[in-house]
C-alpha cells in the first residue's frame, strides 16, 4: 500500500498536504482500495466554512457510499473538477490527480490530530 511520507493522515483514512496556509486533502490508497470502484464524488460544501470532523462531501463506488470528513477547520475553497467525469481518478492517482478539495485553513490550523505517515500504518494494522 501506497502511503506517502510528506503527507499527514486521518483516521478516516483522509490524506492532507498543507502549502502554507492550504491544505489538500484527498482520500488514502487504503480507502480507495477498500470502497472498490469509485464511481461518483459529491462535494457541496466549496465556500463554506466548516469545523474539524464535518462531513465535506461522499464518495460512491459500485457498492457503497461513504462520507467524507474535513480534518481540519478551514474554508472549502476549490473541488477538484475532473473528478465530475472521471472520478475513478480516486482509484488511479489518489495522492496526484485524485485530490478532492483545498481548504484555506488560516494562520492556526491544528494539525496535532494528523497522524504522520509511519503512525496511519501502525493505526491499519
Amino acid at each position: 500500500m501506497n502511503t506517502p511520507s510528506e503527507l499527514k493522515y486521518t483516521k478516516d483514512h483522509e490524506w492532507v498536504m498543507i502549502e502554507g496556509n492550504i491544505a489538500t486533502i484527498g482520500i488514502t490508497d487504503f480507502a480507495q482500495s477498500e470502497l472498490g470502484d469509485i464511481v461518483f464524488v459529491d462535494v457541496d460544501s466549496v465556500d463554506d466554512e466548516l469545523s474539524s470532523g464535518d462531513v465535506f462531501g461522499s464518495v460512491e463506488a459500485v457498492k457503497t457510499v461513504s462520507d467524507l470528513f474535513l480534518p481540519l477547520a478551514g474554508t472549502v475553497t476549490e473541488f477538484n473538477a475532473e473528478l465530475e467525469d472521471q472520478p475513478e481518478l480516486l482509484n488511479t492517482d489518489p495522492y496526484g490527480k485524485g485530490w478532492i478539495i483545498k481548504l484555506d485553513i488560516g494562520d492556526s490550523a491544528d494539525t496535532t490530530e494528523l497522524l504522520s505517515a509511519e503512525q496511519y500504518q501502525e493505526s491499519l494494522g
